[in-house]
């Protein structure tokens, strides 16, 4: 184990912190956002030019990672107590074009990974409805199945997508 503030650049002490680090946010808020986390508390240590001017840079950091996980933990309070309803002409932010474009690209990939991951039935199906704008008598005339079947393989695919688009947006 190195020392406090005897690393000779960020980069060694990014190499040399980052798996800790890692398994700290780990424990305290899940695998999926552990390396977001992660990274956000590297970044603002370089951006401030806090490694530079700090004695122990170790402490600094772990010391933001459990700012950054308090502040995570009061902004899911904050999201789960709304006092006031929201106007969304009014109080809506105004998103950059970049940002929704982004997260509308990583949401087509989330559904074309829902899609490509059906039974090839359901998948079929759902196109059929979805693109073909076909009727479920239609569909079922055409597959050889009940309509009830069909709406069966429609509940499959579109819970296939409420999960998946419930696994973007956190």
């Amino acid at each position: 184990m190195t020392a406090p503030g005897t690393f000779a650049s960020f980069d060694e002490f990014y190499r040399s912190q980052n798996r800790q680090l890692f398994h700290f946010f780990k424990r305290r808020v899940g695998r999926e956002d552990a390396a977001d986390l992660t990274q956000q508390a590297f970044t603002g240590m370089l951006r401030t030019g806090a490694f530079e001017r700090v004695e122990n840079p170790r402490a600094y950091l772990f010391r933001t990672a459990r700012n950054l996980v308090i502040e995570r933990a009061r902004r899911r309070q904050r999201k789960e107590t709304g006092l006031f309803p929201l106007d969304e002409g009014r109080d809506a932010p105004v998103c950059p074009d970049q940002a929704w474009a982004m997260e509308a690209s990583d949401l087509r990939r989330g559904l074309r990974r829902a899609i490509l991951a059906m039974p090839r039935r359901t998948r079929r199906i759902f196109l059929m409805h979805r693109l073909k704008h076909q009727t479920y008598r239609e569909i079922a005339e055409e597959i050889g199945i009940r309509e009830q079947g069909v709406e069966y393989h429609m509940m499959r695919a579109l819970a296939r997508f409420r999960k998946a688009v419930a696994f973007q947006r956190w």
